[in-house]
């Protein structure tokens, strides 16, 4: 097998496992056909053709435990006499655990493991030792046209005592990496000699054809070039400089699945280059450049600031439209570019919907149920970091509704349902905002086993349980160690789930909602920002410091005096067009609220879940798009604060994080609770701007 340094080594490698994922994927699709149409020959093909390509690009990076395992798999499908012994489902199934385990393997650095089962199963499977011997390898010539440039070229690279050679090049049919197989030719030709030209033929790009100028012989080139598995034929034959030539003829050797395309001809006449409209870019690169957006919408808010002041002072200086007209213009091609590199990140939610299916099937089947899966939104986009961030709550929530909600065949027949219970994945945008809905048609939550439950399990006491509403109450199922399953299974009744999928989305900046009807079924509602770089937030004033909040949690602003809030237990309450409204005070009660009952106040009607509250500010700043900047633990070390933003001015502003205060806020039974919440939010805002001031800011 060629050697390649370890660069390209790497890069080969990092190029194979994320195709082999895509691969793996498309076995366990294939796989779920194959169950629903038992015996479809075709679909038999496409996991045979899957194997092929995964064998293949396997033995290219030098795994060979796994080009061994897909190899054997892939014989085995090949044989036209199979035992009924062993199913081609469980065993595509099996094949893509084992693989996939090899891949985390290899990834890992580490020994892969032992696929003894997946090689049992195979051996069951064959029924006749015989093996398919593969046809002969054709031979094809294809006359692709030297064109008066190259002529040129060739003429001067043989005055200058070098040889010219033109290299045909075939990519293996099976090669699921015709890009990366492709730049492999161009590295390996490029280390023997100098390439004058370059083009391409073939309906999908397979051939590849070169100019080569080089001191090195026909065979140490074709030995080169020769990559198993990878490139399936070469052919390496002088090239005809003259101005009488007008072909060269490349005769090429090809494997069993290819043959010369009739399209050949018309792509090798379409041009002499090769252009590829897929860039693959490392996600930081692309970070940095969103953070440098980040830079630039700071920077027009400065402008912005500095023109308004200008305007106050020179009203009638005839240079402030000038100003003005420039920092539209300025703001309008800002705005295009921030939507630009944010579309760069948004990938559609079909890349995680899509390992939903194989899942489903496997925890129906271990928990004894028979569930249909529905998605739709696939197309939905959403910011890459939020997707890959988000793949762990969703399939916490996907197997609690299999576990928990759908019910057994049986139950389902007496309550009057269809036997197979049926699970919904939907994605879709609402405003600024991605909506993923997991909605099942099962018992839905009991919410008086929830109350038993967490006071058995010590989380309330029956006091504490008493006092709580039914959202309330619904709002414990995420707390950790909470469970109401009766008996540990694979599945579920450890206690660990909702509370990492609670956690996660307060992390992500966005809120998870739950609605459930009992002997309908429940409904878990994920709402996420499109992106973490960048929002549009409501600033405002609390004792002389500066809060934000996302502005699209902001349902309305009212105001109110202080003879109109009244204490209801240990909570504010307000009446608002004559609904209670419970309020949250970001500042100090004033000493006698007696002395100021025609004091007003600035109420944000905020939703957080699915509930709605207030919370009671000082004064209204403005409305702003911030860019926000992650702090560290060293600077800021509270969850009531997911982020820090500066405004054109100078000045620093923290981004609340309103699930956690919320939560720290309302938290059942604490007195004044809402004040030891702000008074974290004071000393959190006095800790940055020091810092700030430290690293030469101001605020």
């Amino acid at each position: 097998m060629t050697s390649f340094s370890d660069e390209r080594g790497a890069e080969l490698r990092q190029l194979f496992f994320e195709s082999a994922q895509e691969l793996l994927q498309t076995l366990n699709e294939e796989a779920l056909k194959l169950e629903q149409h038992p015996g479809d020959a075709e679909v038999v093909r496409s996991i045979r053709r899957v194997v092929h390509t995964l064998k293949g690009d396997a033995a290219a990076c030098g795994f060979r435990e796994l080009s061994d395992s897909a190899h054997e798999l892939e014989d085995a499908l090949a044989i036209e006499t199979l035992s009924k012994e062993v199913s081609l489902v469980e065993l595509a199934f099996t094949a893509a655990d084992s693989f996939e385990a090899m891949l985390s393997a290899y990834q890992n650095n580490v020994a892969p493991p032992d696929v003894a089962p997946l090689r049992r199963m195979i051996g069951e499977l064959i029924s006749t030792p015989q093996k398919k011997s593969p046809p002969e390898n054709a031979i094809a010539v294809v006359e692709l046209p030297v064109s008066e440039a190259e002529q040129l070229l060739i003429q001067n690279a043989r005055a200058c005592g070098k040889l010219v050679y033109m290299v045909t090049t075939q990519i293996d049919p099976g090669c699921a990496m015709p890009i990366a197989a492709h730049q492999l030719v161009v590295t390996t030709l490029q280390t023997l000699g100098e390439i004058l030209a370059e083009r391409e033929s073939g309906g999908a790009r397979t051939r590849l054809q070169f100019l080569l100028a080089t001191q090195h012989t026909p065979e140490h080139i074709t030995a080169k070039c020769r990559i198993p598995t990878v490139i399936s034929g070469v052919r390496v034959i002088e090239a005809s400089g003259g101005a009488e030539s007008a072909k060269v003829g490349a005769p090429i050797l090809l494997s069993e699945e290819a043959g010369p395309s009739a399209e050949d001809g018309d792509h090798a006449k379409s041009g002499s280059g090769i252009s590829e409209n897929i860039l693959r870019v490392d996600a930081e690169r692309i970070d940095a450049v969103l953070n440098l957006v980040g830079e630039l919408i700071i920077g027009k808010s400065m402008l912005q600031q500095t023109i308004q002041d200008f305007g106050r002072r020179h009203p009638k200086d005839p240079s402030r439209g000038r100003f003005a007209d420039a920092l539209g213009f300025q703001a309008r091609v800002l705005n295009d570019l921030q939507r630009s590199v944010m579309k760069i990140r948004m990938v559609p939610v079909e890349q995680l919907f899509r390992r939903f299916p194989r899942m489903v099937r496997d925890v129906a089947k271990q928990c004894g149920k028979q569930v249909d899966l529905v998605m739709s939104g696939a197309e939905t986009d959403l910011d890459k970091s939020l997707l890959d961030s988000i793949a762990e709550p969703l399939t916490h929530l996907v197997r609690n509704a299999i576990s928990h909600g759908i019910e057994a065949s049986e139950e389902r027949l007496k309550s009057g349902k269809p036997e197979r219970g049926t699970l919904q994945l939907r994605a879709s945008h609402q405003g600024n905002q991605v909506v993923i809905e997991i909605r099942d048609d099962g018992r839905g939550v009991d919410v008086h086993k929830v109350k038993a439950k967490a006071i058995q399990r010590n989380l309330v006491t029956a006091e504490e349980a008493a006092r709580l509403s039914e959202a309330e109450l619904l709002e414990i199922i995420f707390r950790p160690g909470f469970s109401t399953a009766d008996q540990i299974t694979e599945v579920s009744g450890r206690g660990v789930g909702l509370d990492v999928v609670q956690a996660v989305l307060q992390r992500l900046k966005g809120v998870v909602e739950i609605e459930t009807h009992p002997g309908q079924g429940t409904k878990f509602r994920l709402k996420l920002p499109l992106t973490l770089a960048i929002i549009k937030a409501l600033l405002f004033q609390v004792e002389d410091r500066l809060y934000a909040v996302p502005l699209n949690a902001v349902a309305e602003i009212a105001r109110a005096r202080e003879a109109d809030l009244h204490q209801v237990k240990h909570y504010e309450v307000l009446q608002l067009r004559g609904q209670p409204l419970s309020v949250i005070r970001l500042g100090r009660r004033p000493v006698d609220p007696q002395q100021y009952p025609k004091k007003k106040v600035f109420v944000l009607v905020m939703s957080v879940g699915d509930r709605k509250l207030g919370l009671i500010v000082d004064a209204l700043e403005s409305e702003e798009e911030l860019v926000i900047k992650a702090l560290d633990d060293n600077t800021v070390s509270t969850d009531l604060v997911s982020g820090a933003s500066i405004l054109g001015d100078g000045r620093v502003v923290l981004i609340l994080n309103l699930a956690a205060v919320v939560e720290r806020s309302f938290k059942a039974g604490s007195e004044n609770s809402g004040e030891v919440a702000f008074g974290l939010l004071l000393s959190q805002a006095d800790k940055l701007k020091l810092a700030m001031q430290a690293a030469g800011g101001s605020s």
